[in-house]
């Protein structure tokens, strides 16, 4: 009898100590947890696993996360004071030290961490105290840190950088490169979850949507707005649907011959009605800015098709309508590859209403899926391109054009040479005042429009699949804090 009891009070115990696990469903997953590596950083902030000395708050301004303030010591030099009693998941302090290393190698290692000030060296000074002399003036250094190349950590093993410790709600403890990632309560973070989370990384959004309705989510992020008529019926779960700060577009390939005519690029946009994507996708905005809405540095409005204009600038393209009303010149017929990526599902159903308006013009277009776009994009290995890109992450315009729309810009992906824009990214770098960087902004807005190396399409919405265990989770900050220590549960 006293065997089956103390059996029976290790069984209660193990309930009382054994912690829920919220679990998320998603269709991307960091590559990996070295920080200073591609877009890890944004990805671990995603997942609640990282942080940076400036965040982006609900409302949209800059505040403080890991640092306490900022100071400026000169036009090129600044004073960051720390939050005192911080620490990493391993327990050791979050001091300028570490965050010096970590922001030293995020710069070193990632070209994003140097797009809009250029290189920074990071100098810890005392305890809690260090400086970071920039390579460009500017007065939105708060807004820079807040990028999400700046994450702060710690290697734990110089000999090896993937043991590192963050300083999130989280801490990971399971990784299986594009399948999931299992983590724990950070014991050493001001407020710890009461839970621990398991992401799940889905092929595409028709899987998501299916395991959602199975019930083996908890948390279902950005359903394909197909799916949302059988999900709101079920009194089980609830969907939200929230406005995020990205920008839908579609990259223009420059480095390929048809595209190289500045005439098919703008035919391309002109042939686009932007309403017709929005309503395919069932949410969103019709847009040709870079900035979403509301941003006071929106600039350029959505305007309507004008499919005659762009036939009028094929033809004297030299690109001729056939009989059967496609194009071709020198016995070449004009075709395109369209592509997207199923990790953005909206993407996925633009793609039959762009293929139908481009064949209104005469341009055949072959639409293909990438499981890898960024690797796509990279190897310029496209004629169009749909993307998703959140162009202002930090509540600054200098980010997005000074790492994608410059000559010389890391992601350049349209592979176009712009002096007018790289006098324009240079202004904005050493625009001290906001009224001046948002009239620099609205003239990059109108610069785009004259070129159409990347085509600004919709402002979307997305949708989130919630649990009744956690019917109460509100998602905020587009894509950038979808796992959270406030999750909870009902």
């Amino acid at each position: 009898m006293r065997i089956r009891i103390a059996i029976f009070l290790f069984f209660l115990a193990s309930l009382a100590y054994a912690q829920p696990t919220i679990t998320v469903g998603q269709t991307f997953l960091t590559s990996g947890l070295d920080p200073a590596e591609g877009s890890a950083g944004w990805a671990l902030v995603s997942h609640g696993v990282a942080e940076k000395l400036f965040s982006v708050n609900r409302e949209g301004r800059v505040v403080p996360q890991l640092a306490q303030r900022l100071e400026r010591n000169s036009a090129t030099a600044w004073k960051i004071s720390l939050q005192p009693g911080r620490k990493f998941s391993d327990g050791s302090p979050v001091n300028a030290v570490a965050v010096a290393a970590a922001l030293n190698r995020n710069v070193e290692k990632n070209a994003a961490a140097r797009a809009t000030v250029g290189s920074i060296v990071f100098t810890a000074q005392d305890e809690l105290t260090l400086t970071a002399v920039v390579e460009r003036p500017t007065l939105a250094f708060d807004a820079v840190l807040a990028e999400w190349a700046f994450v702060v950590y710690r290697i734990t093993d110089a000999n090896a950088p993937q043991n590192i410790a963050f300083s999130g709600p989280y801490k990971p403890v399971d990784f299986k490169t594009g399948a999931r990632l299992e983590l724990q309560p950070n014991t050493h973070f001001p407020s710890p979850p009461k839970t621990s989370a398991t992401i799940v990384r889905f092929a595409d959004s028709q899987a998501l949507a299916l395991a959602f309705r199975g019930g083996e989510l908890d948390l279902a992020f950005n359903l394909p707005s197909e799916s949302l008529p059988s999900l709101q019926a079920d009194a089980t779960k609830s969907v939200k649907t929230f406005p995020v700060a990205y920008q839908y577009m579609l990259w223009q390939n420059t480095r390929r011959a048809p595209l190289q005519d500045e005439r098919v690029r703008k035919a391309i946009a002109l042939a686009i009605e932007r309403t017709d994507l929005s309503r395919a996708i069932r949410a969103g905005q019709a847009t040709a800015s870079i900035w979403a809405a509301p941003s006071t540095f929106t600039g350029v409005a959505a305007g309507k098709a004008n499919r005659e204009r762009a036939r009028q600038l094929l033809d004297e393209a030299g690109w001729k309508a056939g009989t059967n009303g496609m194009r071709s010149k020198d016995g070449s017929m004009l075709k395109l590859s369209l592509w997207a990526y199923p990790q953005r599902p909206d993407l996925v159903t633009m793609q039959p209403v762009l293929r139908a308006a481009l064949a209104e013009v005469g341009i055949a277009v072959e639409t293909r899926i990438a499981e890898q776009a960024q690797t796509l994009a990279k190897n310029a290995e496209f004629d169009l391109l749909l993307w998703a890109q959140h162009t202002a992450p930090s509540g600054d315009p200098a980010f997005f054009p000074a790492l994608f729309l410059g000559s010389q810009s890391a992601n350049n992906f349209a592979g176009f040479s712009d002096p007018a824009m790289d006098r324009l990214i240079a202004r904005m770098q050493g625009a001290q005042l906001s009224s001046e960087r948002t009239a620099i902004a609205k003239e990059m807005d109108s610069r785009i429009g004259d070129t159409a190396q990347v085509i600004f399409l919709v402002t979307p919405e997305w949708h989130v699949g919630l649990s009744r265990r956690i019917a109460a989770y509100e998602p905020w900050g587009s894509d950038y804090f979808i796992v959270r220590g406030d999750m909870g549960l009902r």
